[in-house]
């Protein structure tokens, strides 16, 4: 087993199969992790340390048939080309690149139909610039609510792409969230802003953290359970 120059290392299944594993090094993390970037459909490694990347490659290679099979079951990645079919707010959306005027905008439906007109090769930007704009406007509203309701105070709030959170918040109150998050239904991105907003009271997730977001979403326990059947099919969108 060998870890090329871009600390990337291929193991052998049962199957007969290979599976490829990029390292990574991440002094945040408190012990060696495998996980899946659904995003890029692969494997991913982390260690605290750099030194520990050997280490990590055997780990991996112990787990080999199980990174295989779960890598099998990640949904098949859609670009957002012309006529592609997503969600948006839990609902089927279509892509157009046909109509008039420069500025995209959303035909209710229904169906519901994302138009943004332009060249066809340029379209995936002007869809992603769009839902990234609406998941700004939703999640800074659903925050606003939020904070309200808990009685705290929040910096910043980004909207980003990440592969591995749905949200986080810093000990000075800046708030990150996946723009991802304007595909699933309504009650799920609302209960990550929940989520993240609690963590101004308890940055942990102990009863007394989890009690704050239930006050502010009673079933946040759905929404949970949601994600994480369902998270993987977000990031398969723009790939």
């Amino acid at each position: 087993m060998i870890i090329d120059k871009g600390n990337i290392v291929t193991l052998a299944t049962k199957s007969g199969r290979h599976v490829r594993i990029r390292l990574e090094v991440n002094p945040k993390a408190r012990r060696l992790i495998l996980r899946l970037d659904s995003r890029n459909g692969e494997a991913v490694g982390v260690a605290p340390r750099a030194h520990m990347l050997p280490e990590l490659a055997a780990f991996a290679s112990e787990r080999a048939d199980w990174l295989e099979a779960q890598l099998s079951a990640l949904p098949e990645t859609r670009k957002l080309v012309e006529g592609s079919l997503f969600n948006l707010r839990g609902a089927p959306c279509t892509l157009s690149a046909t109509g008039h005027g420069r500025t995209a905008r959303l035909d209710p439906g229904p169906p519901q139909r994302l138009i943004a007109p332009g060249d066809s090769g340029t379209l995936g930007r002007r869809a992603l610039r769009f839902l990234r704009a609406e998941a700004r406007t939703d999640l800074e509203a659903a925050t606003e609510r939020h904070a309200r309701t808990l009685g705290i105070t929040v910096g910043k709030v980004r909207v980003r792409d990440t592969r591995s959170r749905w949200g986080s918040c810093t000990s000075k109150g800046d708030l990150s969230y996946s723009w991802r998050l304007i595909m699933a239904p309504p009650h799920v991105l609302d209960y990550v802003a929940a989520h993240e907003c609690a963590h101004r009271l308890e940055m942990n997730h102990s009863p007394s953290f989890w009690a704050h977001v239930e006050h502010c979403r009673p079933d946040w326990k759905r929404s949970r359970n949601w994600l994480r059947q369902n998270g993987a099919s977000l990031h398969a969108v723009g790939a």
